[in-house]
């Protein structure tokens, strides 16, 4: 049914092997400007797992991604089958126009097959999801018919096939039924079941790393002292991660020095097959991230044309994988998404999906600089019979991180689009499982 595990080297796949390989792209601080759309094609091309595989008991198999496709090695269901109780016969043995008298020889029920066979012009009382014995072809409810002693009579313009379920109707045996790079929900696992397998090959969880530096960060549970705030970015960062399957190690917060942040990398690096982190991706003189990347492996700052969003940066220190998303709340979250969120789906092994993005009417206007895509916070008013309506948060910047509360979701506006008025179509993504 599931055919050999394929092990996977975990450290040579980030973004095809060797970022090094990539020209002046955009990947590099002087490359050009790049599109959202060119950037995630990119990464797609690019970006292969670093994960290796094992068997799991399918109990414990539900959002882990499957590491190899699963092929049905039977029908499902197995049989032909009753989809009510009634009474099970040959089309052929009806009389046109009238009810047709049958003789009942005998009862099916689930687990208990009708023995032997049925002879001509004889029905059989069955149950749902029993098989249904050989030559018949059609199963009539009961409520339809009138039993009569060891008779049935049948009324008149019955459909041959009725109430039947044939055999392989759901899942034909040799089909591919769960394929590869797959995260396995409840569906899923339940499907796996009907087809007998009692384990399933996974890949092993992504092993992330996550810390924030700054010396005006605090943990939650500490009071800030003048010029510091609480770190909110690494938790929300977490929660995210957490929600993909990883397994997120917290390293905390580092100070703004470059040897501790150095230092901090290259340990997180030994263990770990990913590590996040947000902020510190500019030039400035404390912006120690960039420059300890640098120094121990590689870093591509991308210039996308986006709003919220820059600076971010994919690259590698040691043998694991990097990402530096921007520092702001809203920017994190909306680049984590974009173009985070692909990344960690096919590094830990799974298939890249399009976001869930439906069309709304937009009831705000708003001047939007063309060539930029741009993303703005917004509740829904589902009015009753029409299209959704989305109202722009009234307090928008990379900074709000109340907006990402109070807000249902995001308006994506592509590049082409200057400006916006009340009544246009915009596409909305919805905050709703995926954070």
């Amino acid at each position: 049914m599931i055919a050999a595990v394929r092990r996977v080297d975990a450290r040579r796949y980030f973004l095809g092997g060797g970022m090094g390989q990539l020209g002046d792209d955009g990947f590099a601080e002087g490359g050009g400007v790049m599109t959202l759309a060119a950037a995630l094609a990119e990464l797609d091309a690019r970006v292969r797992p670093v994960v290796s595989a094992k068997n799991v008991p399918l109990g414990r198999a539900r959002g882990r991604i499957l590491a190899d496709d699963i092929v049905a090695t039977t029908d499902l269901p197995p049989h032909d089958n009753a989809a009510v109780d009634g009474y099970a016969l040959r089309h052929a043995d009806l009389e046109t126009g009238v009810a047709t008298r049958l003789a009942v020889v005998g009862r099916a029920a689930a687990g208990h097959p009708h023995a032997g066979a049925v002879p001509p012009g004889c029905a059989v009382r069955i149950f749902t999801g029993a098989p249904v014995p050989a030559g018949l072809d059609t199963i009539l409810m009961q409520e339809d018919c009138r039993a009569e002693g060891d008779h049935v009579v049948i009324p008149p313009g019955s459909r041959r096939g009725a109430n039947l379920r044939r055999a392989g109707e759901d899942v034909a045996a040799g089909s591919t039924v769960l394929a590869r790079g797959l995260r396995l929900e409840p569906p899923h696992i339940g499907l796996a079941a009907a087809l007998g397998c009692a384990d399933v090959p996974v890949f092993r969880r992504l092993r992330v790393a996550v810390f924030s530096s700054g010396d005006e960060l605090v943990g939650p549970g500490q009071t800030p002292a003048p010029g510091q705030i609480r770190d909110a970015n690494r938790y929300a960062l977490m929660a995210l991660l957490e929600r993909l399957g990883t397994r997120v190690t917290d390293l905390g917060i580092l100070p703004d020095r470059f040897p501790v942040i150095r230092d901090g990398l290259a340990a997180a690096a030994a263990g770990h097959d990913l590590i996040v982190t947000s902020g510190g991706m500019s030039v400035g003189e404390e912006d120690h991230v960039k420059a300890a990347v640098t120094t121990l492996g590689r870093l591509h700052l991308w210039r996308l044309a986006i709003k919220p969003g820059r600076p971010i940066g994919f690259g590698q220190v040691a043998g694991a994988a990097f990402i530096g998303l921007p520092g702001n709340p809203v920017a994190l979250v909306v680049t984590f998404l974009r173009l985070a969120r692909p990344v960690i789906v096919r590094l830990a092994g799974g298939v890249s999906e399009a976001l869930p993005c439906y069309p709304v009417q937009a009831g705000f206007s708003l001047n939007k600089r063309p060539g930029r895509r741009e993303w703005v916070g917004a509740t829904l008013d589902r009015e009753a019979g029409g299209e959704p309506v989305a109202r722009m948060f009234p307090r928008q910047g990379s900074g709000i991180l109340s907006s990402l509360v109070a807000a249902d979701g995001l308006i994506e506006l592509d590049e082409e689009i200057a400006a916006v008025e009340p009544g246009m179509t915009v596409p909305f993504l919805p905050f709703h499982g995926l954070m």
